[in-house]
This record gives structure tokens, C-alpha cells and sequence, in this order.
């Protein structure tokens, strides 16, 4: 009974997810609306046009950089292991481009349309391309319980591939990412879960017959990032800030994300800040030979604190409002949610470590408390 619940509630919302900002939201039309202005303003032209010239040095336009990123609540101070239990990925950016068929290996029919992309393309830009392959895994709270819970979050995993185009300058940097990927079974989250669970000697979970079920995805992200009021003293000291507007659409998640990054520090790394697992997160490469990455070997030393925000408004998002095409497992997404960031990194040598401590407000009605997580990314530029 509860899963025929689950389906009607679930097929009066497939497709009408924007519909919860309208009725049972009201008084949030100004914050969605001021989303989308800010959007316009930053992807439009309204924002401070910026074409600063990169440095003429080599080293960074002729270095690549990978990145290993993973957050787990086993990282933060409460470790509940539910709803968003770990994520995984590995990126790699590649060194500076004049143009993306420099690397690229495509169909000439196809360059030309990659060439003709807006806002990946700007004149007297850098270009660098990024791929990078991740998973991330999510659970009700209540591992241990075999039935479908109506009022918890759906089993689900997703495994993916994102292909990422970006197009920046010392002061801006703006990412065009496609995604492909699966969710359900296959995705093999559920293996995952499992095998850890046993090497760590936590509890089985017992639920993934209740899982999404598979679905290919495809989904697009365009994201905006500027480097103000970036200062640097000469006794290395130094402190930017990094406000990012983003925009997703497809069968995964459908919505707009906005925040901002403040860094302060001793040698602050040249690049454009650290971000969780998301499409258009790829912004630990070097901009410029000033990053004390490529300082003299005994000065490639640094260390760095922020704090960050990201705001998002949640039109559709498959790991809780369900499959887009059959009826599942779903519950009510909350259209609004926030992640408050704190954390440090680390320069060495050509190393960069980062560690940030996340706080997401509730991301579905009936979720009990909000959420607290660790993220740990590791960057190697070479």
C-alpha cells in the first residue's frame, strides 16, 4: 500500500516539480526570483567584463592537473552515515589550450560546433578541457530495515562521466560540462556500499531491493566563477574572494546554484578555489606561474583558510523526486537548499590538499535534522 502511495504522489509530481515553488511556497517567489536576475546578470554581460591577459610564463599554461576528491560523513564530527553517504571522484584538467582541437580528437563537424559554443569561446581566453569519473552513494537513515520507507530517503547510486569545456582568464573562468551517467542498479552502488560495509564491519544495508531503477542520464552544466578583491602583501599574506553562479539542466538534477568563497592566507594558490563533488567543481589548476606551485622548490609551501556558501534552487533532482520515466521509490523535495563551507588547505611542492567541513540544510520534507559531511580533495599538478 505504501508503494502505490509512493507512485500516485509521485506521478502527480513527475514533470511538475517547479509547481512546489508556486503553491506550497509562496512566500519563496522573491528568493527564486532574485535567483534568476543574478543569473541574467552574471551570464548576460551585466557583470564587470574581464579579459586579463594570463601570465606569459610556461609552466603553468603547460601543466596538467589531477584531482582525487571524497566526502563521507566519516570525515565531519557525526558520523550517521544516511541520506548522503559518500562520494567519489577523479578529474583530470588539461594544460592550456588556444583551441579545444588541440586535444581534442572529434569528427571536424563536430569541433566546429564545440568552437561555436557561447560563453566557452570568449576571444583572448585560455582554454582547458577536463574529464573526470565519479559515484556517489544515498540511503534513508535506517539501514537495517528491509521494507520500502515512505518517509525516508530513496536508495540510489549513481555512476558517471563528465566531459567539461572551460574558457577563463586570470579573473574569470567559465565551465560548459556534460555528464553521462547511470542510476540504479548498475550504477553498482549498491556493490560498493556493501563490500565497504563488510571490510569496515558496519551494518549491512538492507534495503537496495527498493533502489531507483536504472536510468541512463544526460545532463548539462554551465557554471561562472570570478576571482575580486583578490590582494597579496609582500610578506606572502594574501586574501580573494570567488563568487560562482551556476545553471544544470536534464534528467539528473534541474536547477540553479549561486554562492561564494573567501580565502585567506600565506602563499594562496593561483586557481579558483575548491568546491565539493559537482559538475563544474574542476578549479584546483594553476592559472598563472605566481601560484607557489611553481615557485623556487624550497617556497612551494602554503597554507590557506575559507569559507564558502552555495545556494540552490532544486527544480528536479532524480535521487529524490525518482525515475523520470517509471514509477519508484520518491519523497518531497525541499526547492531550496544551502551548504556552509569551512575549511583549510594545503601548498606542497606540487600538491594541493584541502579539507572542508560541510553543513547542508535539509534537502526533502520529511528528513529529520540537516545534514553534516567531510570533503577531502587531493590536486597533483605536473
Amino acid at each position: 500500500m505504501d508503494r502505490v502511495k509512493q507512485s500516485i504522489r509521485h506521478e502527480r509530481r513527475t514533470g511538475m516539480t517547479i509547481s512546489v515553488f508556486e503553491v506550497r511556497n509562496p512566500r519563496r517567489i522573491p528568493t527564486i526570483i532574485l535567483f534568476y536576475l543574478i543569473f541574467f546578470y552574471f551570464i548576460c554581460g551585466g557583470a564587470i567584463p574581464v579579459h586579463a591577459e594570463l601570465s606569459r610564463d610556461n609552466r603553468a599554461r603547460t601543466s596538467d592537473t589531477v584531482t582525487v576528491y571524497l566526502e563521507n560523513d566519516l570525515f565531519g564530527f557525526e558520523n550517521r552515515d544516511r541520506y548522503y553517504t559518500h562520494g567519489t571522484k577523479l578529474s583530470w584538467i588539461s594544460r592550456d589550450l588556444a583551441e579545444y582541437r588541440d586535444i581534442l580528437t572529434l569528427p571536424p563537424w563536430m569541433l566546429r560546433r564545440i568552437e561555436r559554443l557561447p560563453y566557452v569561446n570568449d576571444p583572448g581566453d585560455i582554454r582547458t578541457v577536463s574529464l573526470s569519473l565519479g559515484q556517489n552513494i544515498y540511503t534513508p537513515e535506517d539501514k537495517g530495515r528491509r521494507d520500502l520507507i515512505s518517509g525516508d530517503r530513496p536508495y540510489a547510486g549513481v555512476t558517471y562521466l563528465g566531459l567539461g569545456l572551460q574558457s577563463k582568464s586570470t579573473r574569470r573562468m567559465d565551465t560548459l560540462e556534460l555528464v553521462l551517467g547511470i542510476v540504479g542498479r548498475h550504477s553498482y552502488a549498491e556493490d560498493c556500499q556493501i563490500v565497504i560495509h563488510r571490510e569496515i564491519g558496519s551494518i549491512k544495508p538492507q534495503g537496495w531491493e527498493h533502489q531507483l531503477h536504472d536510468e541512463p542520464l544526460l545532463n548539462l552544466y554551465f557554471e561562472r566563477k570570478r576571482r575580486f578583491l583578490e590582494k597579496k602583501f609582500s610578506s606572502g599574506w594574501g586574501f580573494d574572494f570567488i563568487p560562482h553562479f551556476g545553471v544544470a539542466a536534464g534528467n539528473m538534477l534541474t536547477g540553479l546554484n549561486m554562492g561564494g568563497q573567501a580565502r585567506f592566507g600565506w602563499n594562496l594558490p593561483g586557481d579558483f578555489g575548491t568546491y565539493l563533488i559537482r559538475p563544474g567543481s574542476d578549479s584546483s589548476a594553476p592559472v598563472d606561474d605566481e601560484d607557489p606551485r611553481f615557485h623556487k622548490p624550497r617556497q612551494r609551501v602554503g597554507v590557506h583558510f575559507f569559507i564558502a556558501v552555495d545556494g540552490k534552487a532544486v527544480a528536479r533532482n532524480i535521487f529524490l523526486d525518482g525515475n523520470t520515466f517509471r514509477d519508484s521509490h520518491s519523497v518531497d523535495t525541499e526547492p531550496l537548499v544551502a551548504d556552509f563551507i569551512g575549511g583549510i588547505g594545503l601548498i606542497a611542492h606540487r600538491f594541493k590538499f584541502t579539507y572542508s567541513y560541510v553543513y547542508r540544510t535539509k534537502e526533502f520534507r520529511e528528513q529529520r535534522g540537516d545534514q553534516q559531511f567531510g570533503a577531502v580533495s587531493l590536486s597533483y599538478t605536473f
